[in-house]
């Protein structure tokens, strides 16, 4: 019997570590401890995402920052701290920056991703920032492979400066500059303006090795004879143009179909070419033809008779397979499918917290409203605890003075003292007199203030200081007058109970107006970097979102304890000024009792 039972335990065991092979591995590990921060890019290849078909290596990777994925204020304000790391946590990537805006918290940058496996959702690759020390670390040739001859981003004065190693920059531009194009800055065409890009031996393309072209394009308008590339060698040409809302490539011989392009809307364009001819829009195949590439070489043309923008030009000297094509129409548009954000981590033991990631993530507007409403929160907890105490003191008293003034027998006046113990204390604030002041004899109770008041009117007409006035007389109309200065010392004493008060109506209800205030404009704020950005996807709308909720949870945290405060005491100054008037009644009966004709 135990035999078998040691048997059943080694299979338990023996099955626990079978499926502990099935579990993906977590990198636990922290690439270098001088970066704070990282985050987790993950590559998307199945069909919710860029649906490959076949892995790609060395493959370029557009990846999109702004306030609602990245913490721009943990970074340094050029991005030079910025580092890629593969998925193992080991390998640096390469990397270059297209644009990197700390004030308004949009970056674009290119990582170089060695390989894009297919139909997988488990790869990725880690963001590392947050290094005071660091310089930039960027290499902008080592981002592309040995086959791409031609990268233009179009950022910066002057023709277009080629990314790649083989520098094959424009030797003239007449396009004009588009600060905010699709991914970054674009080139804009009038239809008279082209882009002229010398030859060289990285240029000469043959149908062996073969030829593709990339770009973005948002036409003006439908177009006759626009050309978008050309290169022509003795009677060896390639043409892409346009022709109305249709695409085509033509060389020597062949020429694929139009393939409709949608004017004032941004596309993917690709051509590739070998021993087929193909037009891709939007990363699907669109024309083809089976013709061979005749030898190129010579001067490329961009943008000739073209009206619209142009952004991203790739050139190669190899034919792209679909798939390359696929993940570049689907990684940098507006719609991107192939990356998603993580959360950020820390140094200090792995992931941050939600509450924490969503801070991060709040922007300056949204730290104004929550820092107004923060004073609101602590005048009002300040006129809540005074409130509290003040009228906490006031009751003890009233309480002691009431059982005194029921054991009066025949001289209303015999409890009043007539010093100036009472008007020091009327000299400190309510606040202070609660806590430090004397309390001997009633100095917090209102209604004892009420008769002082009462004694005070009755010795003044009697002519007598005396506390004792036994066997004096009062007209109807001198003890009506009494009563009027009861009332109005009753009234001075309800404004002191109510005084304040108002600062909590103003954070009950002002509070969530503010917090919505911040919460809306943090919204368009995260809409319109997005939109600037051109990524759309929950992973970017998510923070930027509940960032901005952040300050409509401040309004509340605001506005629920002053209500709960409000609500208590009113109760209790509502009980405080019943007694007063209770008593008021009560006094002017025993005047009348005691003093009336």
């Amino acid at each position: 019997m135990k035999l078998q039972s040691n048997k059943k335990i080694s299979r338990v065991f023996l099955l626990l570590a079978g499926l502990m092979t099935l579990v993906p591995g977590v990198s636990h590990a922290w690439w270098s401890d001088d970066w704070s921060f990282r985050k987790k890019i993950t590559i998307n290849t199945t069909e919710s995402g860029v649906n490959i078909k076949e892995g790609l290596a060395s493959v370029p990777v557009l990846v999109r920052l702004h306030s609602g994925n990245f913490d721009f204020l943990s970074s340094k304000e050029d991005g030079s701290d910025l580092r890629f790391v593969s998925g193992d946590d080991k390998t640096p990537l390469k990397y270059h920056i297209e644009k990197f805006d700390g004030l308004n918290e949009l970056a674009v940058v290119w990582v170089q991703v060695p390989t894009l496996p297919a139909q997988s959702n488990a790869d990725a690759i880690w963001l590392y920032y947050g290094n005071e020390k660091a310089v930039a670390g960027d290499d902008a040739k080592g981002t592309y492979d040995v086959n791409q001859a031609v990268v233009y981003h179009f950022g910066g004065q002057g023709a277009p400066k080629d990314q790649t190693a083989y520098a094959n920059n424009a030797a003239q531009s007449t396009a004009s500059e588009a600060a905010a194009s699709l991914i970054g800055a674009g080139a804009t065409f009038n239809g008279t303006s082209s882009i002229t890009i010398p030859a060289s031996p990285s240029l000469n393309f043959t149908a062996e090795k073969g030829f593709t072209f990339s770009t973005w394009i948002k036409a003006a308008a439908p177009q006759a004879n626009a050309v978008i590339f050309s290169q022509q060698e003795g009677a060896s040409s390639l043409v892409i143009g346009m022709d109305q809302s249709g695409v085509y490539a033509r060389i020597p011989g062949a020429e694929t179909k139009r393939a409709a392009l949608a004017p004032g809307t941004w596309h993917h364009v690709a051509v590739s070419a070998g021993k087929r001819l193909v037009v891709y829009v939007d990363g699907v195949e669109a024309a083809a033809v089976d013709a061979a590439l005749p030898p190129l070489g010579g001067n490329i043309t961009l943008g000739t008779s073209f009206t619209g923008e142009m952004d991203e030009v790739q050139i190669s000297n190899v034919a792209r397979s679909a798939d390359w094509i696929k993940a570049a129409a689907q990684g940098e548009g507006v719609d991107a499918k192939l990356i998603s954000y993580g959360a950020d981590e820390q140094t200090e033991g792995g992931n941050t917290s939600y509450f924490k990631t969503i801070l991060q993530s709040v922007t300056l507007d949204g730290w104004v409203v929550i820092a107004i409403l923060m004073v609101m929160a602590v005048i009002s907890w300040i006129v809540m605890v005074s409130k509290a105490v003040v009228i906490g003191r006031m009751t003890r008293d009233n309480k002691k003075f009431i059982m005194s003034f029921q054991k009066i027998a025949s001289d209303p006046g015999v409890l009043d003292r007539d010093d100036d113990q009472d008007d020091q204390a009327n000299k400190e604030t309510p606040f202070a007199a609660a806590l430090f002041g004397r309390h001997d004899h009633y100095q917090s109770s209102p209604i004892y203030r009420i008769y002082h008041v009462g004694v005070q009117e009755i010795k003044h007409r009697f002519g007598n200081t005396d506390p004792k006035l036994v066997g004096k007389a009062l007209s109807p109309q001198a003890i009506g007058a009494i009563r009027a200065s009861l009332d109005g010392a009753l009234v001075r004493e309800n404004q002191k109970l109510s005084s304040q008060m108002v600062l909590l109506t103003i954070a009950i209800s002002g509070g969530p107006f503010l917090g919505l205030l911040g919460t809306v404009v943090g919204v368009m704020i995260t809409f319109a970097a997005i939109a600037a950005s051109g990524d759309v996807n929950v992973n970017a709308i998510a923070p930027g979102i509940a960032a901005a909720l952040v300050a409509t949870v401040a309004g509340l945290a605001v506005a629920i304890p002053a209500l709960f405060g409000y609500n208590y005491l009113i109760s209790k100054i509502k009980n405080i000024t019943a007694d007063m008037h209770v008593f008021v009644d009560e006094f002017v009966h025993k005047l009348a009792e005691n003093y009336g004709n």
